[in-house]
């Protein structure tokens, strides 16, 4: 007699502030982009690298696993009404932040005007000016982003440390970008974790704050596969994916 069996379950770390999360699965990023916004993407067989550009051939987004660089560079070309510009995020910058930005960039219906004040939802959020008056720190100080010159975020344990992650942007990023990667910065939702949490920054219990949950297979995949929709959703030329599809090439990180 066969015993029935239940359905797959896996264990799920909801973790907060995002900025100490951890990178998550890249899959957030590279899945939407290819399925979702029809950006093409070539790999070298002998490189553990992605390329992926955007369908008007202007952007072009590099995922490098390089322990001593920048992890994901995006390169936009210029256009008549503007400079070239570029934004580059650390191995451990959050997917979810990441896919903000590149959400906003896909976006054929989002408003490009720069009037955004990238500033403001940090400041919503309590994000509070340091001692320089040239950068905003997190309310747990573990983060900082820079208010004048070049603009970049950053996320440090301590003081003087080498920094978990940081993202730089180039100095004409577009204003409404920069105000979607701040936006989820500042976002206290937690964010979903499937790899071992001896991944994350740190443990230290006054810094994060988990909670772990076990969830069946189909509802762990069911985030992305929403995303998927709703970014398909966007563009009447990419009918909305009925479901997830096979993996384009990545790391293989877990979220």
């Amino acid at each position: 007699m066969t015993v029935p069996q239940g359905p797959e379950m896996v264990e799920v770390d909801f973790v907060a502030p995002r900025h100490l999360a951890g990178g998550g699965d890249p899959v957030w990023i590279t899945m939407p982009l290819h399925d979702a916004c029809g950006w093409s993407y070539g790999q070298d067989p002998l490189l553990p690298r992605v390329v992926l550009t955007s369908p008007d051939q202007k952007a072009h987004l590099r995922l490098d696993p390089d322990p001593d660089g920048q992890w994901w560079t995006l390169h936009h070309t210029a256009k008549p009404d503007g400079p070239a510009w570029y934004a580059s995020f650390g191995a451990r910058t959050p997917v979810e932040v990441i896919g903000a930005f590149l959400d906003a960039l896909t976006d054929p219906n989002a408003a490009t005007a720069d009037k955004a004040d990238p500033y403001e939802p940090l400041r919503q959020a309590g994000w509070v000016p340091a001692s320089t008056e040239t950068r905003l720190v997190s309310p747990d100080a573990t983060t900082y982003v820079q208010c004048h010159g070049p603009f970049f975020a950053t996320t440090t344990l301590n003081s003087g440390s080498h920094p978990v992650w940081q993202a730089r942007f180039g100095e004409h990023t577009p204003a409404h970008l920069l105000a979607a990667f701040t936006t989820s910065l500042a976002d206290p939702s937690p964010v979903a974790r499937t790899l071992d949490t001896q991944r994350l920054p740190t443990l230290n219990p006054r810094l994060v704050t988990r909670v772990r949950r076990e969830v069946t297979a189909e509802q762990a995949a069911f985030d992305l596969e929403d995303r998927l929709r709703a970014l398909g959703a966007r563009s009447p030329a990419l009918p909305a994916p009925p479901g997830i599809q096979p993996r384009p090439p990545g790391t293989g990180r877990t979220r």
